[in-house]
């Protein structure tokens, strides 16, 4: 079971912001990225709590600190 529960599209983009990464661009996705990482956040409310554990690995964050962006 995933640690990350399913947060809505707009949550996890207010959270990867204050990790630092920046939208390049918007579509079906929103690509985010922080120079040395890029990511692609689906634009689903809410977001797959599987998903969204995948993201914050990319991301570089374990679960329990990602948690706290949110």
């Amino acid at each position: 079971m995933p640690k990350i529960p399913g947060v809505s599209y707009a949550a996890a983009i207010r959270a990867l912001r204050k990790a630092g990464f920046e939208i390049i661009r918007q579509g079906g996705h929103t690509i985010m990225s922080n120079g040395a990482c890029t990511l692609a956040i689906p634009r689903h409310n809410p977001i797959n709590a599987f998903t969204m554990g995948q993201i914050a690995k990319c991301a570089g964050y374990p679960p329990e600190q990602f948690k706290q962006l949110l």
